[in-house]
């Protein structure tokens, strides 16, 4: 698809202990599987990282932030402005079961607005979620601001919302795992017994 796909190789994981985008799940990496997943897909694939001689085995375009140490927002911002795309998913690199084709749908959906982010039991998933590259703007002053988090960008800008209803209306009737994320090491347990089962 003509859009581009945007991977935020996170910051410290001190949640985890250890970097989540390098967890093995099976025989790759977390990043590996969701870049892998991506590629089926999407034109472009960026990877986000401030240490971009660590994730060099990935053979992928990786650009810096601007804004170094202040979080995801500061990573969507590095990331559209490095995407050669008007619409680009992006996805967190802590979400080992990402899904190509609901990410693709939620992409399909962008059209007239900002960004599509999913509502899922509840929770807003922004770090799954499409953006249009001209919002790049609307990130950077919030960064300038010191409005750091990503809900402030969304108070700015036109966003649509799409629940668990809207998503299997996009044709995506498995998305529960898709938005699951590693924070801790018990999820990182959890994710490897599930991508035994998935693989």
């Amino acid at each position: 698809m003509k859009a581009g796909a945007i991977i935020l190789a996170g910051g410290k994981s001190s949640r985890m202990g250890k970097n989540k985008a390098l967890l093995h799940l099976n025989e790759k990496t977390n990043i590996e599987r969701i870049r892998d997943e991506l590629r089926s897909v999407f034109d472009d694939i960026i990877l986000v990282a401030n240490d971009p001689e660590t994730y060099h085995f990935l053979n992928i375009r990786t650009v810096k932030d601007d804004y170094p140490g202040k979080g995801p927002l500061a990573g969507l911002h590095a990331g559209l402005n490095a995407s050669h795309y008007e619409e680009n998913i992006v996805v967190a690199c802590d979400m080992p079961f990402v899904s190509a084709e609901l990410a693709l749908n939620i992409v399909k959906n962008l059209k007239h607005f900002d960004a599509i982010v999913p509502v899922v039991e509840g929770k807003r998933h922004p770090l799954f979620a499409a953006y249009q590259k001209r919002i790049a703007d609307d990130a950077g002053s919030c960064l300038n601001e010191g409005r750091l988090r990503m809900n402030d960008l969304l108070e700015r800008i036109n966003v649509r919302y799409v629940d668990e209803t809207d998503m299997l209306a996009f044709g995506d009737g498995n998305s529960e795992l898709a938005f699951y994320n590693m924070n801790h090491p018990h999820e990182y347990e959890e994710a490897k017994k599930w991508a035994e089962g998935k693989d």
